[in-house]
């Protein structure tokens, strides 16, 4: 189905800007309202240093200190030639997006206590001296909203005029933000954007700046992309958003009220820290332990990366050996089976390492099956993580399944979500 907006009934023209940021790669999407047209969200496509990473439309949620304080370097800027090194020269601080309970780390996703968060919460480097989450966020956001200036001034007719016209605060900031964070964690992004200087306040409250969760916004953008279907509008349907992202599996359950237009949640949102990096982390784990009495073990990180960038995304078949390249012809280990530059790893022993997140998706599904009329699953699992949900236990499920693979859905929902 596809949602069908209605021109815009403001007076005054308005620019809606959504940023997602996210525990490894951010992006930011806009929408240019104008009195009368019907909206038409648009991602920002161009980065400094985009032509260093494969993401047209994504780039790295890093940023590097100087010693005084000062951002020297943002996003795909870290991957340019010599950076690393001047870094480590000057003695540059690097700060990533981390995951931990506390508020004296830099952190986006802030953990639920509980055994599946107890390793990642471990050995989480500090925040930059002298710099607090909120400050390190606001860093961020600033340099996404510079992206957004520059790709509007240098993409858009009349692109002066049309951004001096949002110069006077015509702007509107939108969120997205991981299912179980609370006004606490939301208080702190509000805040950030303040910071940045783009927040409106008006008694303490930045009355321009909007939070949606993440589910909600990726069942605006499957409502916008026609991704569920015609019957999802009628009164009553249920649907159960899934978004097996790189972090975390969110789990999202929304149904339509007869005769009105919104969706409504419909039970608590669930996040489990079970996503595709933890895959990798196995992986890893694994082969590892694999090479450790191999020469090759010193290729490890290129064998991870083939993983992470192929057998991730294409892996489907437990019954067949997985290859994964990472050198010459001349490469060869016969005991720990590397043959002609190519590590060959058993299917089955492949599909373990993609077990406890696959499960993780089924069982948390199944428990939000009463009422529901779809399943809209949105993945990083790969054909592998398609396969074994269609298999689910409960075939209720496994009917009602839609599937699809974004990487964009929720900072682009966000921007359907205002209007």
């Amino acid at each position: 189905m596809i949602l069908d907006f209605q021109p815009y009934q403001g007076h005054r023209r308005k620019l809606v800007l959504a940023f997602d940021v996210g525990t490894t790669l951010s992006s930011t999407s806009y929408c240019v309202l104008e009195p009368g047209l019907v909206p038409e969200g648009k991602d920002v496509t161009s980065f400094p240093a985009q032509e260093l990473i494969s993401e047209s439309s994504m780039i790295p949620t890093v940023l590097y200190y100087g010693t005084e304080g000062h951002v020297n370097a943002v996003g795909a800027e870290v991957l340019q030639e010599g950076i690393f090194e001047q870094a480590e020269q000057e003695g540059w601080v690097k700060a990533e997006w981390r995951i931990t309970h506390g508020n004296n780390r830099f952190m986006l996703h802030i953990c639920p206590k509980g055994r599946e968060n107890t390793t990642i919460t471990q050995n989480i480097p500090p925040l930059p001296p002298g710099k607090t989450v909120v400050q390190v966020l606001a860093d961020y956001i600033f340099y996404l909203y510079n992206c957004v200036k520059s790709h509007i001034k240098n993409t858009h007719p009349n692109r002066a005029n049309l951004w001096a016209s949002f110069e006077s605060h015509e702007t509107e900031i939108v969120l997205s933000h991981p299912n179980t964070w609370d006004e606490w964690q939301q208080a702190q992004m509000r805040e950030a954007v303040a910071l940045a200087k783009l927040a409106r306040v008006d008694n303490a409250v930045p009355e321009n700046v909007h939070l949606i969760s993440e589910g909600e916004a990726n069942l605006w953008f499957a409502l916008k992309h026609c991704l569920l279907p015609e019957n999802t509008m009628e009164g009553g349907a249920r649907v159960v958003i899934v978004d097996a992202g790189r972090c975390t599996i969110d789990i999202s359950t929304y149904q339509k009220r007869v005769g009105d237009v919104k969706f409504e949640e419909v039970s608590a949102p669930k996040c489990h820290f079970n996503g595709s990096i933890f895959v990798g982390i196995r992986a890893r784990l694994y082969i590892e332990a694999l090479l450790k009495d191999s020469d090759y073990i010193k290729d490890l990180d290129r064998i991870l990366r083939y993983f992470d960038q192929k057998t991730l995304l294409c892996f489907s078949n437990d019954k067949e050996p997985e290859f994964l390249t990472f050198g010459s012809t001349h490469d060869k280990d016969i005991r720990v089976g590397i043959r002609g530059g190519q590590l060959r790893l058993l299917g089955k022993e492949v599909a373990k390492v993609f077990e406890p997140s696959i499960e993780c998706i089924v069982s948390a599904v199944e428990e939000e099956t009463d009422g529901v009329t779809h399943v809209e699953l949105q993945r990083r699992l790969g054909h592998r993580g398609l396969w074994v949900v269609r298999s689910s236990r409960n075939a209720n499920v496994s009917q009602k399944l839609i599937v699809s693979a974004l990487l964009r859905a929720e900072c682009e929902g966000s921007t359907w979500y205002m209007q």
